[in-house]
């Protein structure tokens, strides 16, 4: 197994360089999947970390009952009504009909409880799709796991969304984690980034640690910030391992320097205000 903690030079690496000559959907395009009646700012943060990726296009698809509100919070992303919060066949078959040419998926956040069935259904719809997926929070069910195996998929689970995803008990020692995270990516054959004080990444034989952060980071949010920053490098057609790594480290370096702000008073809004400021040392064009 090869293990290695990110850094400044891996995530220079994988950010690609934007052509001179580039048009609108040429850096990507990304759909945020999510959103209930109680929560309605999860898909607009997960949104926000996906538009500071810096794609082009950011579409939000939330229950009509909280579209407006969704929309009041930001002029820079396309909201779609829904026509209710179940993501049945019907309603991802609309949302299809209406979101076109996305390359990443980005489902779970804010979603609410859900048949889980209808979840991998709506998965196996989104996966046909895009270019890549990204699949958290209320999503995270172990029924999904077939439809997503094998794909340009990522799940980035905290430690009990883990373990209902896999049915596996954590340890609480970092080799322990990594041991169970390395062995669930393979087993299932997609991508995991696992958030915690040290964020766990692996594809099955490669295992990224990322220790950037900052204490304040426990405020609720910031994992639908970094959710949509792992969807914004997929659609820039980052590969999945390098991509969780990447938005790893700059969701830990955007916090951070909102905390250097700040303290320990941020929000998940400070973080995702800040990735352009932690991303633009890896700002290239040609």
């Amino acid at each position: 197994m090869d293990k290695f903690e990110v850094d400044e030079r891996f995530v220079s690496r994988v950010v690609p360089p934007r052509k001179k000559s580039s048009h609108k959907r040429d850096n990507g395009t990304v759909c945020v999947v999510g959103g209930s009646r109680l929560y309605h700012g999860a898909p607009y943060l997960c949104a926000t970390g996906a538009m500071r990726s810096g794609v082009d296009l950011v579409f939000v698809a939330v229950p009509a009952s909280i579209a407006d509100p969704v929309r009041a919070l930001s002029p820079d992303f396309i909201v779609v009504p829904l026509p209710d919060g179940r993501l049945t066949r019907g309603n991802v078959s609309k949302l299809l009909a209406w979101v076109k040419k996305v390359d990443c998926f980005a489902v779970g956040p804010g979603l609410g409880a859900q048949n889980p069935s209808e979840v991998a259904s709506a998965l196996n719809q989104f996966k046909g799709e895009g270019r890549g997926l990204v699949v958290d929070a209320d999503a995270l069910r172990p029924q999904v796991l077939p439809s997503i195996r094998g794909t340009n998929a990522v799940v980035t689970p905290h430690v009990g969304e883990f373990e209902r995803l896999f049915g596996t008990k954590l340890e609480d020692d970092l080799e322990s984690r990594v041991k169970s995270v390395s062995a669930k990516s393979k087993e299932s054959g997609v991508t995991v980034l696992l958030k915690g004080p040290t964020d766990i990444v692996s594809d099955g034989d490669r295992v990224g640690l990322n220790n950037v952060h900052s204490p304040a980071m426990t405020v609720g949010g910031t994992g639908d910030v970094l959710t949509g920053l792992t969807a914004g490098l997929l659609a820039k057609r980052v590969a999945p391992f390098e991509a969780a790594c990447a938005a790893a480290f700059i969701n830990g370096a955007a916090g951070t320097l909102a905390a250097h702000t700040l303290g320990l008073h941020i929000t998940a809004s400070d973080v995702a205000n800040n990735i352009a400021n932690a991303m633009k040392r890896f700002d290239t064009v040609e």
